[in-house]
């Protein structure tokens, strides 16, 4: 079905289940199907209520509202909740048990409040005209600013975090302009990823449910109020209380959905690469510089997994040279199904090949011709098109079958879907803009989430396991196809904290999975920026390393013996914390809380955190603060309330305080709650798709608290269905010691019978160390590492190693004392 037809088909739905509502008389409130309605002269407001915290408001100026298709929201109906409703003198009430929502019968204007009568937002706002507006093709709110109100969210944003007393312009696509510093690194313009989305400090969060672009001013024009404009369609719009952050975020993706698991393999490293040949050395690429590249990053034994070939594996066209795709291999490439079953018989468990959303003709192959005949491109205003038409079925069944199953079918498993931004506007790499209709200006901001889609879908199926598809521009709901890159920003220290805020700020915007071109992208890369960058690549989301710079590209080696080592350590260390990462995935999965969280989504009411741009929760309970000044020998980080670890050697510190933390080059600043539990693998160099072997607990006491490791079998989607195992950890402080209690694996996943070493930081030694009652023998460090039974203290570390096996559907409990 078209999208034509899908969309005739959608509103005639609407009609039949009465979710289409005569208009009113003027000030009367009507209700259907639960959905409430009130107008005032030619202006109409509609509420529906999904749950007690969130509500959905369209104000429109017609008899009818729109009813478009979305691609942000994860399905098209929602079920409606009703709600108690009285009317006052002059206005109405809505009353959920969670919020209180009053409606003035003549302007329509909205006040939200809490259940103790606390004002949320409103729209009496005495310095200008607040409520909705509409100006021309311009639809709008101003609503009330409050003392201390604070906002975060809006996207993958490289400039701030908070968003108090700013502007920000949300459209999808980087700083244009030349010279490039100026224009396409300018970090103030980009706009990858944007989300028409905020969190306030007072308790709610506001998304704006409009594909155009949108503006917004939050406090910059007024300390009195706020507003947010579309430059079309209707003011349709999500209000959701939480009052924390965390809870937020939970609700804004149950409308547009959480991030899927990634294969568990997919934690570790992906690798990018040109092979051999970036732009202007086209020639020198080859598939033999592709498996040797993999085979030396296993004789090194650095861990890596993922494997993409970017732009240069394929014939640039007639058409849309390197900004299109043909389908068509370089002649360079010999025999590149050959080069697949290499990389796979190394084990790397995933190749995929980067490309681009036009068709173009190549030597061979015609497949622009083929489907502007087929009417499978995106029609322009004077030619026929060169876009894929991805909001049609049948166009993504035929480039599926045309174009990409001719690199599926020998061994590619994802894509890298580039350049989605230039739908409807110029491109990265040209002077081309697309489709530029009134209809191609609504879809612009969406089409980077139905081009994510489509390959995401359309492998998850080929491959019968989970999806995966790395992309560049996103909007809301893109966290759905699964993980964005920030884009191409060159090898130099003015970016390396834009892309850390652009990861931080995409997290407080339902985007769990994320990554970036670790040691940048463009650009020589200094061999200190390269280390630098990469010890964050490594305590990203997703961590990927890819450069264009001829001849390095980003491979470790090339930046000296020291960047390797740092390379090689921090990608080991990455690979012993899957357990961790993936346990946090899962929570991501299940909450919308990211991987990689701003300090103030756990402390929001801590003002320090608010502009805290360059340190990030990792997890559950550690905190990263990457070093962003160059030859720098200390930084300063912020701790928020609790006590606090340092990583590496121990020492203690109280939180809600600045620190001068000495910085040498090897060692990211890192730090550990009091009572982290966190799980730990033994060293491997790829994943080898089974269960794990013995796993570690590092363990930071002071506190007694759990903590939940998530297993299943890390490729299919069954754990959706609840098919996966969580084993929880517990420890308890007592005044003769501590106990550390393994549970049983609890749910349908067998993960197996296995050793559990605890590595416990102390100060003290013990005097005993008992397993289920019994006294463990010490025992040579070596040997408690490796998970034979016994207990070890190191007194030059203060840590004490003790080891037992247990079974899956058994618990065991430590005791030291």
């Amino acid at each position: 079905m078209n999208s034509k037809h899908f969309f005739a088909a959608f509103f005639i739905f609407l009609a039949q289940t009465g979710l289409l509502i005569a208009q009113n008389s003027s000030g009367e409130l009507s209700k259907d199907q639960n959905t409430y309605r009130i107008s005032s002269g030619n202006k109409n407001l509609q509420l529906q209520f999904h749950s007690p915290e969130v509500f959905r408001v369209k104000t429109f100026w017609g008899e009818q509202p729109e009813e478009q298709y979305s691609y942000m929201l994860k399905q098209q109906a929602f079920d409606l909740l009703p709600v108690k409703t009285t009317k006052e003198e002059g206005s109405f009430t809505f009353e959920t048990g969670r919020l209180v929502v009053k409606v003035d019968q003549f302007s329509l204007n909205i006040g939200v409040y809490d259940t103790q009568g606390n004002l949320l937002s409103g729209e009496d706002v005495s310095d200008a005209d607040g409520g909705a507006y509409q100006d021309a093709e311009t639809v709008g709110a101003v609503k009330t600013l409050q003392p201390d109100e604070h906002f975060f969210g809006f996207g993958e944003r490289m400039d701030f975090l908070d968003r108090r007393g700013k502007e920000v312009e949300l459209n999808v696509g980087r700083g244009l302009g030349r010279p490039h510093i100026i224009g396409a690194y300018n970090v103030m313009e980009a706009n990858y990823a944007p989300v028409p989305f905020f969190m306030s400090t007072k308790g709610y969060g506001i998304f704006f449910h409009n594909s155009y672009a949108t503006h917004w001013d939050l406090g910059s024009e007024s300390n009195e109020h706020l507003s947010f404009e579309a430059d079309g369609g209707e003011l349709d719009y999500f209000f959701m209380y939480g009052p924390d952050f965390s809870k937020l975020l939970y609700h804004y993706t149950g409308l547009t959905g959480r991030s899927p698991l990634l294969p568990r393999f997919a934690h570790g490293l992906h690798v990018g690469t040109y092979s051999g040949g970036t732009w202007g050395h086209e020639e020198m690429t080859s598939t033999h510089y592709v498996v040797e590249l993999a085979r030396k990053y296993r004789e090194k034994g650095i861990p890596f997994d993922v494997l993409h070939l970017d732009s240069t594996w394929r014939m640039f066209g007639e058409n849309g040279g390197s900004g299109a795709t043909t389908f068509e291999w370089r002649e360079t490439f010999i025999d590149p199904e050959s080069m697949f079953d290499s990389l796979y018989a190394m084990d790397v468990n995933m190749v995929g090949l980067h490309l681009r959303p036009r068709f173009d003709n190549g030597k061979k192959l015609d497949l622009l011709n083929q489907a502007r005949d087929q009417g499978y491109v995106y029609p322009e205003e004077d030619n026929p098109g060169e876009f894929v038409n991805f909001f049609d079925e049948e166009a993504v069944d035929w480039w599926w079958d045309k174009g990409v199953m001719r690199i599926a079918e020998i061994g590619a498993m994802f894509l890298k879907t580039d350049e989605g931004s230039a739908f409807g506007r110029k491109a990265n790499e040209s002077d081309k803009t697309g489709p530029r209709t009134e209809e191609a200006r609504r879809l612009h901001n969406v089409f980077p989430v139905a081009y994510a889609k489509a390959p995401y879908e359309k492998f998850k199926e080929y491959n019968s396991m989970r999806g995966m598809n790395h992309t560049r521009e996103g909007y809301a709901g893109i966290q759905r196809y699964p993980f964005i890159w920030a884009g191409d920003w060159p090898s130099e220290w003015q970016y390396y904290g834009p892309v850390i805020k652009a990861g931080i700020n995409i997290g407080l915007s339902g985007v769990g999975y994320w990554s970036h071109n670790m040691g940048g992208f463009e650009h020589d890369a200094d061999p200190e920026l390269f280390a630098r960058w990469v010890q964050f690549g490594m305590f990203s989301p997703v961590a990927h390393v890819f450069g264009m710079d001829h001849p390095g590209y980003k491979e470790p080696w090339n930046y000296g013996d020291t960047a390797e080592e740092i390379f090689t350590q921090y990608d080991k260390l990455r690979y012993r914390l899957i357990p961790y990462i993936y346990s946090t995935a899962f929570q991501q999965y299940q909450s919308g809380k990211p991987i990689m969280r701003a300090l103030v989504l756990e402390h929001q009411n801590d003002y320090n955190t608010y502009t805290v741009d360059d340190q990030y929760y990792f997890g559950d309970h550690m905190i990263v603060c990457p070093v962003l000044t160059k030859e720098a020998q200390t930084r300063t980080v912020y701790l928020p309330e609790g006590t606090w670890y340092d990583y590496w050697d121990g020492t203690k510190y109280e939180g809600k305080r600045y620190y001068n933390i000495v910085t040498p080059l090897d060692e990211l600043p890192i730090f550990v709650k009091e009572g982290a539990i966190i799980p730990m693998q033994d060293a491997v160099t790829y994943d080898n798709k089974q269960a794990y072997g013995t796993i570690t607990l590092d363990i930071f006491p002071g506190a007694s608290s759990s903590y939940r490791l998530f297993e299943d079998d890390g490729v299919s989607e069954e754990y959706m269905e609840g098919h996966y195992s969580e084993t929880r950890f517990q420890t308890n402080e007592h005044e003769d010691g501590l106990e550390v209690l393994v549970g049983k694996a609890e749910g349908s996943y067998d993960p197996g019978a296995r050793s559990y070493v605890l590595k416990i930081h102390t100060e003290t030694p013990p005097t005993q160390v008992q397993l289920d009652g019994e006294r463990l023998s010490p025992l040579d460090a070596a040997a408690i590492k490796n998970g034979q039974a016994g207990w070890s203290y190191d007194v030059a570390e203060k840590v004490l190693w003790a080891a037992g096996i247990k079974s899956a559907k058994e618990e065991i409990r430590f005791e030291i004392k």
